[in-house]
C-alpha cells in the first residue's frame, strides 16, 4: 500500500476552499483575494516550479514580505510537494546566503525586496532560479516563467517529507536549520482543531513575518476554517482598535510586546476591541498584568498563553487565562505556559544532569519534535538520550505547579552568577516593574572589571536611579541589585515585535566600565 498522503497543510487550504469558496483567503492592504483565486494562483506557480529546467525543486525559498506574493509562494511550494523555506529580505546578506545553502534551496519565490536581495547574492556568486511574477527581468538571475500548464492538484507527500525549514539563532553565530515534517504539522493542527472553535466567519491577524514559526499558525488555522487572514501593517499599531473594527478581527496572535505597544498608543481602553473572540500570545513570557489590561479592552476574548520552540513545531503547551484561578498560579508575575500537548512527555533536568520532579530545564519528546537540525553538528547538546528515547532540550527553566501545569521561569542561561549569588533575571524584572513609575523592565548582564554586573532598562516615567536602587533593596538581596538603570521611551523590537534583548545586552556591554546608576 502506498504511504503517500494528503499534506496536512495543503489539505487545510483545500478544506477552507471547499467550506467557504466565496470568502476572502487573505487581504493585503486594500486587496482581497478569495480562496478560488489564491488556489488557482498557487497551482499555476506550482506548475511553473515543476517545469523548471532542473526539474521540480525539493526546497523553495520564499523571500518576501507579508505580501500576496509571499502567501501564494508558500502555498505554491507546498502544492509542488517541496519544502517551504521562508526568508527575510531585511536580514544580512551573508545570513541569507547561509540559509539558502544550508537548506539546499533549488528555487526562490521573491517579491520586489526579495529580488533585490537575490541580485546582490548573484553578484557574490550565488545565482538561484527565481519566480518573481510581474517583476522586470534584468538578466542577472535565471527566471522561472509562469507560462506553462498549472498543476491539476497539489502533490501528495509522505508524513516523513519536510514541509517547512525554519531557522533559529545558533550559539555558533550561524543560523540553525530546523526541518518540520508533514507528520509533525499534521499532529499540531489536528490538536489545534480540537482546541479552538475557529469558523469561516473568523478574521485572523498576522503580526509575525513569514520566516517566524508562529506565522504558520495564523495561515493554516485560518485557511483550515475557511476564514480570512489579515497581515497587520506597521502603521496599524498607531490605532489598533480602528484596524480591528475595519477588519472585524476575531482572532489576534502576537508576541506579548504588542500589549505594551498597544498600551502606549492608548489602544487598551475598556471595550476598545469588542470583536475579538481569541487572543493568543507566544514568543516571550506573558505578564499577568498585561493579560488583565488586554482583556479589559477585549472583554469577549479568551486569552491563551502558548509556548514552544521551533524544534517542537510552533507551540507545545498552552494555558487559558481564567480571572478566577490563573492569578494564583503566576510566578514572578508571569502567566503559566500550561500542559504539554497530547502525545508528548517531559523531563525536568537539573544543572548537574539529574532528573527533577519539580523544577529544571524542560526536555520534551513526542510527535512534534524535529528529527534533528539540517547540519548534524548542531544537534550536539540540544538533544538528550534517556530511557531509550530522544528528547529535545529547550534551554528553558520551568517549574511544575500544584495543578500539573508548567510555569516558565526564564532561559536556563538567564540564571546567572553575580558575586556568588545565583540570580534569576526575571525576578529582578518583576521587582523593578513593581516600583512606582516603572511600566516594564528588562535585565541583562555585562562583563566588567573581571566580574558580572546586572544592567536594567525600563520604560514608564524617568525615576532617579538612587530611588530605584533603594526600592529594590527592600525586595532583593544586595548581591542581586543592578549596577546601572537606564530609562527608555520604548524598548527596541525585532522584526517579530518581540523585545530585542540581544540589542539591549549589546548596548549594556558597550557601556561597560566603572559606572554608577544614572
Amino acid at each position: 500500500m502506498s504511504d503517500l498522503v494528503d499534506s496536512a497543510l495543503t489539505a487545510r487550504f483545500l478544506r477552507g476552499l471547499a467550506a467557504a469558496p466565496a470568502n476572502t483567503a487573505v487581504r493585503v492592504g486594500a486587496r482581497s483575494v478569495r480562496y478560488p483565486e489564491l488556489h488557482e494562483l498557487a497551482l499555476s506557480w506550482a506548475g511553473a516550479l515543476h517545469a523548471a529546467p532542473d526539474g521540480p525543486p525539493r526546497a523553495v525559498g520564499v523571500l518576501t514580505d507579508r505580501s500576496l506574493t509571499g502567501y501564494a509562494g508558500v502555498l505554491a511550494a507546498l502544492y509542488a510537494g517541496a519544502a517551504v523555506v521562508p526568508l527575510h529580505s531585511g536580514f544580512p546578506l551573508e545570513r541569507t546566503r547561509r540559509m539558502l545553502k544550508t537548506a539546499r534551496v533549488d528555487a526562490v519565490v521573491a517579491d520586489g525586496p526579495g529580488l533585490a536581495t537575490l541580485r546582490e547574492l548573484a553578484q557574490a556568486g550565488l545565482r538561484l532560479p527565481v519566480l518573481a511574477p510581474g517583476a522586470d527581468d534584468d538578466g542577472t538571475l535565471p527566471r522561472i516563467p509562469v507560462t506553462g500548464r498549472p498543476l491539476d492538484a497539489p502533490a501528495r507527500v509522505r508524513d516523513t517529507d519536510t514541509a517547512y525549514v525554519l531557522f533559529t539563532s545558533g550559539s555558533t553565530g550561524r543560523p540553525k536549520g530546523v526541518p518540520l515534517t508533514h507528520g509533525m504539522t499534521r499532529h499540531y493542527f489536528t490538536l489545534a482543531d480540537r482546541s479552538y472553535d475557529f469558523t469561516a466567519e473568523d478574521a485572523f491577524s498576522q503580526t509575525f513575518d513569514l520566516n517566524f514559526d508562529c506565522a504558520m499558525f495564523d495561515m493554516f488555522c485560518a485557511w483550515g476554517a475557511g476564514a480570512s487572514l489579515h497581515p497587520v501593517p506597521a502603521q496599524a499599531y498607531r490605532d489598533l482598535p480602528g484596524f480591528f473594527a475595519e477588519r472585524a478581527l476575531t482572532v489576534w496572535f502576537s508576541a506579548p510586546s504588542a500589549i505594551t505597544l498597544a498600551r502606549r498608543t492608548g489602544a487598551l481602553a475598556p471595550d476598545a476591541m469588542p470583536t475579538l473572540r481569541w487572543s493568543l500570545f507566544a514568543g516571550e513570557a506573558l505578564r499577568a498584568a498585561d493579560v488583565v489590561a488586554w482583556q479589559a479592552a477585549a472583554p469577549g476574548s479568551t486569552v491563551a498563553n502558548i509556548y514552544g520552540p521551533t524544534e517542537l513545531t510552533l507551540t507545545v503547551t498552552g494555558h487559558r487565562w481564567s480571572p478566577e484561578t490563573s492569578p494564583d498560579l503566576c510566578v514572578n508575575g508571569l502567566v503559566p505556559i500550561g500542559s504539554l500537548h497530547e502525545g508528548h512527555d517531559q523531563l525536568l533536568l537539573t544543572p548537574d544532569g539529574q532528573l527533577s520532579g519539580h523544577e529544571g530545564e524542560l526536555c520534551v519528546t513526542g510527535p512534534q519534535m524535529t528529527p534533528g537540525y539540517l547540519d548534524p553538528e548542531d544537534n550536539e547538546g540540544r538533544f538528550l538520550h534517556h530511557d531509550g528515547r530522544t528528547w529535545y532540550r529547550t534551554g528553558d527553566r520551568v517549574r511544575t505547579l500544584d495543578n500539573g501545569e508548567l510555569i516558565y521561569l526564564g532561559r536556563w542561561d538567564s540564571q546567572v552568577q553575580v558575586n556568588g549569588w545565583r540570580v534569576e533575571l526575571a525576578e529582578i524584572e518583576y521587582a523593578l516593574a513593581a516600583c512606582p513609575g516603572v511600566r516594564d523592565a528588562v535585565a541583562v548582564t555585562r562583563a566588567a572589571n573581571g566580574t558580572v554586573e546586572i544592567v536594567v532598562f525600563y520604560t514608564g516615567e524617568p525615576v532617579p536611579a538612587p530611588r530605584l536602587a533603594k526600592q529594590l533593596a527592600e525586595l532583593l538581596p544586595k548581591g542581586m541589585l543592578p549596577r546601572r538603570y537606564t530609562h527608555l521611551t520604548e524598548f527596541p523590537l525585532n522584526s517579530n515585535r518581540k523585545i530585542d534583548r540581544r540589542r539591549l545586552a549589546g548596548e549594556a556591554a558597550g557601556e561597560a566600565g566603572p559606572t554608577r546608576p544614572n
